[in-house]
Parts: structure tokens; C-alpha cells; sequence
């Protein structure tokens, strides 16, 4: 089920050029902290045909596209299945998170296949892209000052950190609040400053916040060290397999 979202998201989903595996909202919504005014980041898989990857062309393996529906800002990003399966393999928490989405829009069998298989990925070095995220979108606090940056900073931070400990993918910001020992007192606080706009000022201590995800960057870096995840994924046959399978048996393929 998807979203609380006034929008036929099925629709969209239906719109598409090729099948979709599965479908799911990331973004502020995934995250927790989404605003009135907020666009509806959708993320997903497509399968193409065989016919286009055999063929001299080079066939974009990745779809964008945004526009306006009903008066919503929606923001629809997709890759062919081989180019997902690579970006898992890559220690990317960014499409895990996807996969993973509690918001699913579209599922299929194949989209399950995925799930199943997303333990036999994360090995102890996604801590690297939840550290270089947080620096980047710091930075980002740093220039224009504005609360959802901020908001990223901590979110990465506090995912990564669990991920670390217990092995679980959790993107929502509340529910690290509750479950990440060290998580600021005052975050639930900038979550619901956040809900009035998508771009506002954040209203903070700078160097309290500062100091905090400084604090931050070294409790990731203890829970790498420590971490419960291996240093290298397993992943690698079953997903060669699963993308090959797919692909032959085309739509059948994606019903699982």
C-alpha cells in the first residue's frame, strides 16, 4: 500500500513504457520528514527488452523524469534491472532504501526475489556512502543555512549507525530517533519545524548541531569497526542468476 498521498500513484506506474518490478516512495515521505509542500520522490525498477540490449544501440538504462500531477511535484526515477542489481553490489544504501521502502506502490514477484536477497548485500563498508552522504548534505547545511539539509545530515548519520549495529536498513528519521542510542533530543522538534515548508531556515545552535555531528561521524566510524555486517557481500551468483532469469522469461519473469 502506498503513501497517504492524494494522487493516483498506481496510475503513474501504469503509464510507463515497460514493465515496472516494483515501485516505491523515497524521499522526505521515506524519510519521515516531509513538508505541505513536499514532491513525491518515486523510485523503482523497469525491465527492458532483451531485443534493446543485444542490438548495436546503447539503450538508457536509466529513466527521469518530472512533472506536475494534480497540483504535485512528482519526481520519477527508474533503472533497468541489470544497472540496480550493479548499484547493489556497489555498497549503495541509496537503492537498498528503495528496495526496501515500506511505501510500495507496485510489487511483483521479482520486486520479493529482490527483497529476500538485500541481506546477502550489506557488508560493513556501506558505513562509506552514509558518511559521504552526511558530509555532502552538511556542507549543503553549511551554504544556505536551510533545515532539510540538516534534517539529511542527521537522517544518514542515525541510518548508517544502525545499519552498522543491527544489520536493518532504517531510513525513517522518528523511528531512529526512538531506536538509535545518541540521537539529538531536538530532532523531533526540527521534524515538525520542517512540515510547514520544504525550504526553511533552520532556526538551530550551529554549534551545538555542529558538535553533535561531529559526535555523530565518530559513533559511525566505532560501529564500522564493530560492525555485525561481514566485510564482503555474498550477493553476487544469486543476483547474476535472478537478472539473467528475468530477463529471458521477460514479463513472466517479474511475476516470480
Amino acid at each position: 500500500m502506498g503513501p497517504d498521498l492524494d494522487i493516483d500513484l498506481a496510475s503513474v506506474v501504469a503509464e510507463q513504457a515497460d514493465p515496472l518490478l516494483f515501485a516505491t516512495v523515497s524521499g522526505a515521505h521515506l524519510y519521515g520528514f516531509p513538508s505541505r509542500d513536499s514532491d513525491v520522490d518515486l523510485r523503482g525498477v523497469h525491465l527492458l527488452p532483451v531485443a534493446d540490449l543485444v542490438g548495436l544501440g546503447e539503450p538508457a538504462e536509466t529513466r527521469s523524469r518530472m512533472w506536475d500531477r494534480d497540483g504535485v511535484e512528482m519526481d520519477l526515477v527508474t533503472h533497468d534491472l541489470r544497472k540496480f542489481v550493479r548499484l547493489m553490489l556497489r555498497n549503495n544504501g541509496y537503492v537498498l532504501e528503495q528496495l526496501l521502502s515500506p511505501l510500495v506502490v507496485h510489487t511483483t514477484g521479482a520486486h520479493a526475489e529482490l527483497v529476500a536477497l538485500a541481506p546477502t548485500v550489506l557488508t560493513s563498508h556501506h558505513a562509506h556512502h552514509y558518511r559521504g552522504f552526511a558530509t555532502t548534505q552538511w556542507r549543503l547545511f553549511e551554504k544556505n543555512g536551510e533545515l532539510k539539509p540538516l534534517l539529511y545530515t542527521f537522517r544518514v548519520l542515525l541510518t548508517g549507525i544502525h545499519l552498522m549495529r543491527s544489520g536493518q536498513v532504517v531510513a525513517d528519521l522518528p523511528t531512529l530517533c526512538g531506536e538509535v542510542a545518541g540521537a539529538p533530543e531536538y530532532l523531533p522538534e526540527l521534524i515538525t519545524a520542517k512540515s510547514t515548508a520544504e525550504h526553511v531556515g533552520a532556526d538551530v545552535d550551529h554549534a551545538r548541531v555542529a558538535a553533535d555531528v561531529e559526535r555523530l561521524h565518530a559513533d559511525l566510524d566505532a560501529a564500522q569497526a564493530d560492525s555485525v555486517l561481514p566485510g564482503s557481500h555474498t550477493a553476487y551468483d544469486a543476483l547474476h542468476d535472478l537478472v539473467v532469469r528475468v530477463r529471458l522469461q521477460g514479463f513472466e519473469g517479474i511475476q516470480g
